[in-house]
Order: C-alpha cells, then sequence, then structure tokens
C-alpha cells in the first residue's frame, strides 16, 4: 500500500509540474502536441481537442507534456524555439511556479484537515492526540543521559512519590521538582513504539532556579487541531515560506557538498527512503500525508530549478545564454550537454538510492 501511495503522489506532483509547463506554453501561442498521464509507450488517447492529443500511457510514473520545437528543430512562428525568448523562459519557469504554488495549496489544506502541531492552553480542549513532547535535550543533562530523545512523547511519570498523567508542561515541571531527586520512570512513545526511561532529576539545570530539581528538557504541548480557513490560508503561505527557505539552504549546502567531494548521504532520502516516509505519513493521517507531499514539492520545484543540463534550469540557462549571444545554441550541442546532465543526475540518484538500501539492510 505504501508503494501505491508513493506511485500516486509522484505521479500527481510530476502532473502538476508538467501542466504549468502546458498552460503557459497554450497561453504564450505554441503548438502543444501532446499532454500525457504516465511514459509512453501509449496506452490510448483519452481525448483530441484542438490540435493537442490528450493520453494514457503504460509506464505509471509521472506525465509530461510535448511543445512543438521544445528540442530547437521545429518550424514556423509557433515552435517552442522559434517563440520570443521571454516566453520561453517563462514556460520553463511554469512547472517550478506550479510545484510551490501546489505546495501552498497542500499546507493550507493540511491545516483545516489538522495536522500535529503546537499548542497554545487555549486550544488544548478542542485539540486531538494531544501529547506532551520533547522539544530539545540539554547536553549532559540527566535526560539525555538516560537516552531521552527531541520528538519523543512523554505519556506518563512515576516516582516513588506519586504519578504525573497530564500534557501541560507545568504540570510536568512541577511533579519533576517536586520528586526532591527521586529516579523517575517515563512512560515514553518513540516512533511508535512505548519505551520505559529511568532518569533521575538533579540541581542546577535551571539559570533562574538552581535548587530546583529539573531533567534538562524543553518540552511542549502538541494536537491535531484544524484551522479556519482564513487562519489556514495565512499560516499556509508563511509556512510555505519557511519550507522553500529551509529547503533552499539544504539543497544548497548539499550541491556544495558534492561538487567538493564531501557530501553525507546519510541525511539523503532517495526514492526509497521517500517511499518509506510517505508511507509513514499517510498512516499517520491525511494531514500529515498532504505536509509531506508539500515538502516533496518544494524540493522537486528547486532541484529543477539548479542551472544542471536536463532540469528546467539548466534550459533556462540556455535560454539566457541565446538573449546575451543573440543566436541559438546548436541542438545537437545542446542536446549533448543535456545528455551529460541527465548522466549526472542518474549516478547521483543510483548512489543515494543504494544508500536507501543499505541502511534499510544494516
Amino acid at each position: 500500500m505504501s508503494i501505491l501511495i508513493f506511485i500516486c503522489v509522484i505521479v500527481a506532483l510530476i502532473v502538476v509540474h508538467e501542466f504549468g509547463h502546458f498552460i503557459v506554453a497554450k497561453l504564450s501561442g505554441m503548438r502543444v502536441d501532446e499532454f500525457g498521464l504516465g511514459y509512453p509507450p501509449r496506452a490510448l488517447t483519452i481525448a483530441s481537442v484542438g490540435e493537442t492529443l490528450y493520453t494514457l500511457n503504460w509506464l505509471p510514473f509521472g506525465g509530461f507534456v510535448k511543445i512543438y520545437g521544445e528540442d530547437g528543430d521545429g518550424a514556423g512562428p509557433r515552435a517552442f524555439s522559434k517563440r520570443p525568448r521571454i516566453f520561453q523562459a517563462l514556460v520553463l519557469l511554469a512547472g517550478i511556479a506550479m510545484n510551490l504554488l501546489f505546495a501552498y495549496v497542500l499546507i493550507t489544506v493540511a491545516l483545516i484537515a489538522g495536522t500535529p502541531r503546537a499548542l497554545s492552553d487555549n486550544e488544548v480542549m478542542n485539540a486531538r492526540n494531544v501529547e506532551l513532547m520533547v522539544a530539545n535535550v540539554l547536553p549532559g543533562s540527566p535526560a539525555a543521559t538516560a537516552g531521552l530523545l527531541a520528538g519523543d512523547s512523554i505519556l506518563s511519570a512515576k516516582d516513588s512519590l506519586g504519578e504525573w498523567h497530564a500534557t501541560d508542561p507545568k504540570s510536568f515541571s512541577s511533579f519533576v521538582a517536586l520528586g526532591k531527586g527521586n529516579p523517575i520512570s517515563l512512560d515514553v512513545k518513540r516512533n511508535g513504539n512505548e519505551e520505559y526511561i529511568t532518569v533521575t532529576p538533579k540541581e542546577g539545570l535551571v539559570d533562574t532556579d538552581p535548587f530546583r530539581y529539573a531533567l534538562g528538557v524543553e518540552v511542549g504541548t502538541i494536537g491535531t487541531l484544524p484551522m479556519s480557513f482564513v487562519e489556514a490560508i495565512i499560516d499556509g503561505a508563511s509556512l510555505t515560506w519557511g519550507a522553500i527557505s529551509l529547503t533552499a539552504v539544504g539543497l544548497a549546502h548539499f550541491f556544495y557538498s558534492v561538487l567538493t567531494l564531501t557530501a553525507n548521504f546519510s541525511q539523503v532520502a532517495g526514492p526509497v527512503g521517500i517511499a518509506g516516509a510517505v508511507g509513514s505519513a499517510s498512516a499517520s493521517g491525511l494531514g500529515n500525508l498532504l505536509s509531506i507531499m508539500a515538502i516533496i514539492s518544494i524540493n522537486l520545484a528547486l532541484i529543477n530549478l539548479l542551472p544542471i543540463p536536463a532540469l528546467d534550469g539548466g534550459r533556462l540557462l540556455f535560454v539566457l545564454i541565446e538573449s546575451v549571444i543573440r543566436r541559438p545554441i546548436k541542438a545537437s550541442v545542446a542536446n549533448s550537454i543535456n545528455a551529460v546532465g541527465f548522466v549526472f543526475l542518474v549516478l547521483l540518484m543510483v548512489v543515494v538510492t543504494a544508500h536507501d538500501i543499505f541502511k534499510i539492510l544494516k
């Protein structure tokens, strides 16, 4: 089931990307010969509208749009290569823009559906699946020594004086402090599994109250709470921009490390790793699935923007070069460069996928 969901996610994201190229090509006066779901060979023709065929193809891993003259070999004023270069650039950027817009829509819908997030005291009563989550662990603290990790949910706590069952940070901190250094047994949920961790609080961890007993953790209340449409529209824009910024920085660091041969592939997920993440997200609810789809869509957009041959960014670079030199790059030269770029991307994908598999087999 996870594989099926993963395929559906990838198809949706690629079709959205190609639809961006398609619609702007049409608006720019270019001739669009085909819009296909899946990759050839062709299974059937869904419809023929004007000059464009809408097809269903046998390889169900995405989609494509065939714009006349996009390889530089078209003739006539409606060929991609013969249209003004500003239109060519807009067509290439349209797929990227559609993926970013789609990510915003997905995040907005996820917020309306409800996704796990930090809750204020006033929101707790109306939320679902409310838990106390560890947000940060102080290095060298009792919590760190005992093995508590950021992302753990504390379900309950017990010491020789009593038990704690709640979800608010203040009551948990008070329970720890009142124990006066007695060992505490924590019932912790980690990656869907429950574990019991024993930790002994100590003094000197809270700067403002050095005699207070503490564990050395920062905790917060999280839960699933749907947002109103207006709130989701506003917060969705902010979250989307934040995700774009973080993804851009992360990709810049990664590709720089690839070029300098210092890449750490343990922090990178290929198709196998992404399929697992999508499966886990879908099991956690619609909001989580839409959120991870949005992240993948943002990654797809920004990767395509890179000036690497065979990607939209590489083709956009060709258009910019042609604008400067005021003549088209020879189709044979462009195709050769694109082939080299494609081989690089395939090799990178093979390395990352192999690393995914090795992590599973460990």
